[in-house]
C-alpha cells in the first residue's frame, strides 16, 4: 500500500474526500503526518521480519569502541555474534564495563561482551566490547532498523499496512474529537486488533521468540 493509498484510506474512513497527492491541501498534510506517526508506533511495537538486517564490524587490536555502520541511532541490536571465535556475545551494563575498564586489570583477547555507547558523528549506534580485541575479529550484528518517514505519494511500507492505516485513523479521530459513528476508543480497539493479528502472523517466522503484546 502506497503512502497516498494510506492517506486516502484514512480520509475515506473519516468521511472525507480523497486526494490525488498527500500534499494536496492542509488537511491531507495533517493526515499524512498522522500516517507517519502511526507507522512509527507500529514499527516499534514488534521486531518485524521486514525490518531485520545483518551488519558487520571488523575490529582492530587495542580498540574497544566501534560503530555499527548503517544502524542509525534508533536501530535495535537483537544479538551480536563473534564470527571469528564462533560465539554469541553477551550484553552487559555500562557499570559492568566501567568496573572491567577502570578497576580491574585490562584484558585483551576474543570479544565476548558488549554494551551500548551512544552514537557516532554519523548518527550510528556505537558499542563497547570486552575483552579489548588482540587482533582483527569479525562481528555480526542482527539489527532491527525502522524505515525513514514516508514522503512521496508512491512510497510504500515494509511492515503490514493494515495496523498502520487503522492506527492513523484512531489518532486522527482523537485529534478532531470524533463522536459521530465509530468512537475514538473503538477506532483504537480496531487498530490494536489489526496490530496483534499482524504480530501473531509475523511471529510464526520466529517461533524461538516469545511474544508479549498488550494493547
Amino acid at each position: 500500500m502506497t503512502y497516498l493509498n494510506l492517506v486516502n484510506g484514512v480520509l475515506r474512513r473519516l468521511r472525507e474526500d480523497e486526494v490525488t497527492s498527500v500534499t494536496a491541501n492542509t488537511y491531507s498534510k495533517m493526515v499524512s503526518d498522522f500516517v507517519n506517526d502511526a507507522k512509527d508506533l507500529v514499527e516499534t511495537a514488534w521486531d518485524w521480519s521486514a525490518l531485520r538486517s545483518t551488519l558487520t564490524i571488523t575490529t582492530s587490536a587495542d580498540d574497544n569502541l566501534y560503530s555499527i555502520t548503517g544502524s542509525r541511532s534508533e536501530g535495535k541490536v537483537l544479538n551480536l555474534i563473534n564470527d571469528t571465535s564462533n560465539l554469541e556475545m553477551t550484553y552487559e551494563t555500562q557499570n559492568w564495563f566501567d568496573n572491567k575498564e577502570y578497576i580491574q586489570e585490562p584484558v585483551t583477547g576474543a570479544p565476548q561482551y558488549y554494551t551500548y555507547s551512544g552514537v557516532d558523528g554519523n548518527g550510528d549506534c556505537q558499542i563497547k566490547i570486552y575483552p579489548t580485541p588482540d587482533k582483527a575479529y569479525t562481528l555480526r550484528a542482527r539489527v532491527v532498523l525502522r524505515n525513514i518517514e514516508l514522503s512521496a505519494n508512491t512510497d510504500t511500507l515494509a511492515i503490514p499496512s493494515a495496523p498502520v492505516l487503522h492506527m492513523a485513523v484512531a489518532l486522527l479521530a482523537r485529534e478532531r474529537g470524533e463522536t459521530g459513528g465509530t468512537s475514538t476508543a473503538e477506532y483504537f480497539n480496531i487498530a490494536d486488533k489489526h496490530l496483534s493479528d499482524a504480530i501473531a502472523l509475523d511471529a510464526q517466522k520466529h517461533p524461538e521468540e516469545t511474544i508479549f503484546y498488550t494493547p
